[in-house]
């Protein structure tokens, strides 16, 4: 085999090539003339707004008040903090639609440049590198997925950690093993199903060479692999254990067999990989036909029409059969293992169609966290395009050696599978529709036919020059012409105004005018878009204001199980009453702060409890209607007296005390210092001095002992304060926060403080079990605060830090101790208060 040098012309032409490539297929989205559509804006716009937003006002972005009455920021996977979008943030402080697409772009720009270097270190041929960067960047899932921005960075990551593991492996380097563990490590930040199979076929690459190569290969990378993990693990360990712990007292701490298999790709998909319009997934004319929604084929898949593209293109496919298969190249020890992975990818992507899926959820450890192993098809395009890539180098440097036979199998392959797909339409009543794309893909698989066969016919000619540029011009007009934007991946920016920061859209501009309010005010009103549509549930984190719902597969199971949240609310339809949250016209909207209601349909045909008077009609916008719930509560009260109640059977029953929630606040347990219980009218005054996304202060007078009332989500990992004393948090009315505060004047602050409070919750998890009766007691607490090992000076890590962030961190103030400390805590302040 001719062995190309790797560092001649070649590979600077393929970069040159594989970029124009890329700006050409990506110019409609870098030009503004259309945007990444559908998760792309409705999610991922909003969490880069609300990071930059916070960023570039001095905030923390670790808790986010915008959505679902507040959620752990820090801890969601999909926030896009741990991840290059922070340098989007830091550039703009309202990145807009085309510099968002832009930056989801060049990650696949990165990724099919990694795969070119992966090549480059082989010594492969220069085409076959380019072939599979193109098919990587723009095959299968990576563009047709392209607005699940989060695994399109999993995605990239992949590329570059495949690459660097490689070159660890071959050359047993231990900086690329750092590197390579700190790609990793990026990959698997935001764990998601991509994240999770890529990291398998990095352990796959290894334990191969392992086998492949005995004890010397072992005992070469044992210091480059376990640099690499330990790069990997200082990269993951904290963002992956808030992850795990918000993830646990979520909605979906796994998911059931059931719901993923409802994700399993139909193997009537697998005919995208050679006519990528088969069922009218790009052609808006055509009404999709495929398994998904088809009434007559499966009803209870739920993929939606995008997710089942695999088209890699004619030229991959052709060259997988021929000479992949017919030759057995794709069983060379270079590739084998990544024939391997390819063919668990596709088992594992069919789901419910082969024992493998089952298999895997049972005893492969992440599985049960995903639902959709059709997530597998990013690998499956993947691997594909470096097996392609890889068959053509050896096509292009095999001396002597006739394809013709080869081909003539491919070809008669190709047409056997496009007569099996002309019969299926026909039986599905579509022939119509499918006549055109099999035609189409009957074109491109002659396309690449005849670029094979001048590439071997003239080759010496030719050189690997102008097999550079055939390759690119053929590939990238193939992917671009069956890949490219369509209604899935690309639609016109102003469907998605609303999420722009300075939109004109009538029912924001109320909003914010409707929840504005002067400075030290009690009041913080939240809002609820009632179906607005697909794109509104986030608004609340470009715009300011508080949403009670939100979009986000991700909610705290206490504030769904009590609210009735989805994962999103797109239509009226899709709002869910509880028997805690039964009406808009109920005490906790009250609480709640729930003001304002839009809604795209008269309110009384969602919410058929409501009574004449219950809910008072403001406006009617272009969007809809805007009405107002008169009774609800300020953000913050000061309340004089509490009555225990079970929280759990509220929620079951959906019966409240009868209680004035103005004199008396439920809790779950009794107060750290002795209160009388029951109702108790107070006269106090309380302002919300200070309101930021993770430092609230409140100012309290009282000529009465009470509690201060916060109505936001109670959470562990924030601490309060009153006059700089830690005190307890309680859990008030079922979802909300209180302190207990003495007679006087009070500043009380609450703060969030995700390592500390993360730190303690691992440490309770850990505690051994209350003793029983026959043990002597534990000793008693010495009152004594946990240390913080430091140098001169603060913390070296934490220098480079805002204030902000370190405060947010948990390391401004000294960290809390233990709940009967925070007990004496206040039993100080309340001491010194009636001393004076």
């Amino acid at each position: 085999m001719k062995r190309l040098d790797a560092r001649g012309a070649g590979y600077l032409l393929a970069a040159i090539g594989f970029a124009v490539a890329w700006i050409v297929l990506c110019w409609p989205w870098l030009s503004g003339a259309v945007t990444i559509p559908f998760d792309a804006k409705a999610h991922f716009q909003a969490q880069v707004e609300f990071l930059a937003r916070a960023l570039h006002s001095g905030q923390s972005p670790f808790w986010n008040h915008n959505v679902f009455a507040g959620s752990p920021q820090i801890a969601d996977p999909q926030s896009l903090i741990f991840s290059p979008a922070i340098l989007l943030a830091l550039l703009s402080p309202a990145p807009s639609f085309r510099m968002v697409d832009a930056f989801v772009l060049l990650h696949l720009l990165a990724a099919g440049l990694a795969v070119m270097m992966f090549f480059r270190d082989r010594g492969w041929h220069p085409a076959g590198g380019l072939l599979a960067a193109l098919v990587f960047a723009f095959g299968a899932s990576a563009s047709w997925r392209v607005q699940h921005i989060g695994q399109i960075e999993s995605l990239a990551f992949f590329a570059i950690a495949f690459w660097l593991t490689a070159r660890m492996l071959q050359r047993h380097s231990a900086w690329a093993g750092v590197f390579a563990g700190l790609s990793a490590g990026l990959m698997v930040l935001k764990p998601d199903q991509v994240a999770m199979l890529g990291g398998y076929v990095l352990i796959g690459m290894v334990v191969a060479h392992w086998i492949s190569g005995g004890w010397p290969a072992i005992r070469g990378s044992l210091l480059p692999a376990a640099l690499a993990s330990l790069a990997g693990l200082a990269v993951i360990a904290m963002p992956l254990l808030w992850t795990w712990l918000f993830a646990e007292a979520t909605t979906r701490p796994e998911i059931s067999l059931g719901v993923a298999t409802s994700g399993s790709l139909h193997p009537a998909s697998l005919l995208t990989a050679f006519i990528g319009d088969l069922f009218g997934a790009k052609d808006p004319k055509v009404e999709f036909w495929g398994p998904y929604l088809n009434p007559n084929w499966v009803k209870d898949l739920a993929l939606s029409q995008n997710m089942a593209q695999v088209y890699m293109g004619a030229l991959p496919m052709l060259l997988l059969i021929a000479p992949g298969l017919t030759r057995g190249w794709l069983w060379d020890k270079a590739v084998r293992p990544l024939t391997l992975l390819f063919l668990f990818m596709l088992l594992y992507a069919l789901g419910r169609y082969t024992p493998l899926f089952e298999a895997a959820y049972d005893y492969l450890p992440g599985v049960k966290m995903f639902r959709r192993p059709a997530d597998a098809t990013f690998l499956i395009g993947a691997l594909g395009a470096i097996l392609s890539g890889y068959v053509l180098h050896r096509m292009l440097t095999a001396e002597g050696v006739s394809f013709r036979r080869d081909l003539a199998i491919g070809g008669a392959a190709v047409l056997a599978i496009a007569l099996g797909a002309v019969l299926l339409s026909r039986g599905e009543g579509h022939l119509a529709d499918a006549w055109k794309p099999v035609a189409m893909a009957l074109g491109w698989f002659g396309a690449a036919a005849l670029l094979l066969f001048v590439l071997l016919r003239w080759r010496a000619a030719l050189g690997p020059a102008a097999a550079v540029v055939l390759v690119a011009g053929v590939v990238a007009s193939d992917l671009g012409s069956n890949n490219g934007p369509n209604e899935s991946t690309a639609l016109s920016p102003e469907l998605y105004d609303v999420l722009r920061p300075k939109t004109h859209n009538q029912t924001i501009a109320l909003l914010k005018q409707l929840t504005a309010q002067p400075a030290g005010s009690p009041r913080r009103d939240r809002v609820e878009l009632l179906g607005m549509g697909f794109e509104w549930p986030n608004a609340g984190m470009i715009h300011g204001f508080d949403h009670t719902l939100g979009y986000n597969p991700l909610r705290l199971e206490d504030f769904s199980e009590a609210v009735g949240t989805g994962d999103g609310i797109a239509r009226p339809a899709d709002r869910k009453f509880t028997p805690l949250f039964p009406s808009y016209h109920c005490r906790l909207a009250n609480l709640l702060g729930l003001r304002y209601i839009a809604s795209p349909v008269p309110i009384e045909q969602v919410d058929r409890a409501l009574k004449e008077g219950d809910l008072k009609l403001l406006a009617r916008t272009k969007q809809g209607y805007v009405y107002e719930n008169p009774q609800a509560l300020p953000r913050v009260q000061f309340v004089g007296g509490w009555e225990l109640a079970d929280f759990e059977s509220m929620k079951l029953s959906g019966r409240w005390p009868d209680t004035d929630p103005a004199q008396a606040v439920l809790l779950d347990g009794e107060p750290p210092l002795a209160t009388p219980e029951g109702p108790v009218a107070v006269d106090a005054e309380v302002k919300l001095a200070s309101y930021r996304n993770t430092v609230v202060e409140i100012e309290v007078t009282t000529p009465a002992a009470g509690f201060v009332v916060l109505n936001d989500i109670w959470h562990p990992w924030w601490r309060a304060q009153v006059d700089g004393v830690e005190t307890e948090i309680l859990r008030a009315n079922v979802l909300f926060r209180a302190v207990q505060v003495p007679a006087g004047t009070h500043k009380v602050t609450f703060s969030f403080q995700p390592l500390a409070g993360a730190i303690a919750e691992v440490e309770a998890r850990l505690a051994p079990k209350e003793p029983d009766d026959t043990l002597p007691p534990p000793p008693p607490f010495d009152g004594n605060e946990p240390q913080v090992v430091t140098g001169p000076g603060e913390e070296p890590f934490l220098s480079g830090l805002s204030p902000a962030v370190r405060d947010s961190l948990g390391f401004g103030a000294r960290q809390a101790g233990p709940a009967r400390r925070k007990a004496t805590a206040s039993a100080q302040i309340f001491g010194e208060a009636e001393a004076h």
